[in-house]
């Protein structure tokens, strides 16, 4: 599973720049705070995905409540609307955050209030009222990193304001031009449609659905010059930064390859050879199990033997253990599940699926 970064950004005069406000001052600061961070999010889109890249991560982004490897922002259909109206010359005030009321739909509770807007759960960037979400951090990282990156490309993005409204623009014109450049990165439909990824793409979008695709997309200049411009990192620091993730990535692969190869050398391969012992006076009952049972072991010597060919070079091993091994671990991985429905129930040397789910029911 992974968890979510909430955040936000305050004045020292205590103005939220996420909150829509109850007054033109505070007002402004939300459609101009929403503004910097879109702009962020499109300019920076590869910074923020490899801020939650790691091998952890690759499992689940795009299931399981998590908003997939696409970086949008979701500030909610109402305010959609808002930013078209700006665009086309709306004023920056026009936007009203009405709390709506939702019908429990019994008479033993009342109404209760509901958020400004809807937080979408398939969206990495949703806003939730007085805040954004960044939905897409994996549970075994740290949150230091993937919030220095939200300040970093929220504080690019009102920099990016400022130089409009040092020209001379005012700040409806420079709010206005902000979104019309960045209005591909908004995005209110269904994050998990088969349909979106071929969306983003058409919008300018890099779809990073992998750890070494995130960690290449990091490595630009651009990414490197916002980094260094804001003294998060030096220029040695960037590139050292970038050899880590690789090699931790890299690391966790191979120590995941070879606990596989080890659990079924040392313990599947005995539970197959004594379950087959079981029908060696009846071979006709043993079913499936003559055919299979001899595709795990080739397909663990098939892994073992691709392992051994693991080319040097960082970028070039990460790769390699995304692109070639990891395929052939779930191919390894989906004959075992199909053994484990086989196999005599006792002889299976690790909790089954129906023990780790339903032991509670026993």
């Amino acid at each position: 599973n992974g968890k979510h970064n909430n955040w936000s950004v305050g004045t020292d005069t205590g103005i939220n720049w996420f909150y829509p406000g109850k007054n033109d001052e505070e007002r402004l600061c939300f459609v101009t705070g929403v503004a910097a961070l879109a702009w962020g999010l499109m300019e920076y889109n590869e910074l923020v995905r490899v801020s939650v890249a790691h091998a952890g991560n690759d499992h689940r982004l795009g299931a399981q409540e998590a908003p997939p490897a696409i970086v949008s922002l979701y500030p909610g259909t109402g305010f959609e609307v808002h930013v078209d109206n700006i665009i086309q010359g709306g004023n920056l005030l026009d936007y009203v955050a009405n709390k709506q009321k939702a019908d429990p739909g019994c008479c033993a509770a009342e109404p209760i209030d509901t958020n400004v807007e809807d937080r979408n759960r398939t969206a990495p960037f949703p806003f939730c009222g007085n805040r954004f979400e960044f939905r897409a951090v994996g549970s075994s990282q740290n949150c230091a990193f993937p919030t220095t990156i939200c300040n970093t490309i929220w504080a690019a993005g009102a920099a990016h304001i400022s130089q409009y409204l040092e020209s001379g623009m005012n700040l409806r014109d420079a709010v206005a031009s902000t979104f019309n450049e960045c209005r591909p990165v908004i995005f209110t439909g269904n994050g998990y449609s088969a349909e979106w990824p071929i969306e983003a793409a058409q919008r300018g979008l890099p779809n990073l659905n992998t750890t070494p695709l995130a960690i290449g997309g990091y490595r630009s200049e651009k990414c490197k010059q916002v980094l260094t411009a804001m003294g998060i990192f030096d220029g040695d620091e960037f590139e050292a930064f970038g050899e880590t993730m690789y090699e931790n990535y890299n690391s966790q692969l191979v120590v995941e390859v070879e606990t596989m190869l080890a659990m079924v050398s040392q313990d599947i391969c005995p539970a197959l050879a004594k379950d087959m012992s079981i029908y060696k006076d009846a071979p006709q009952l043993a079913g499936e199990r003559t055919s299979l049972y001899p595709q795990v072991i080739s397909q663990a010597s098939k892994l073992k033997s691709a392992m051994a060919r693991l080319p040097e070079g960082l970028d070039a091993e990460a790769a390699y253990l995304c692109d070639v091994i990891k395929p052939e671990m779930m191919e390894l991985r989906k004959l075992v599940d199909k053994a484990e429905g086989l196999m005599e129930s006792g002889l299976y040397p690790y909790p089954t699926y129906e023990q780790i789910l339903y032991s509670h029911h026993f």
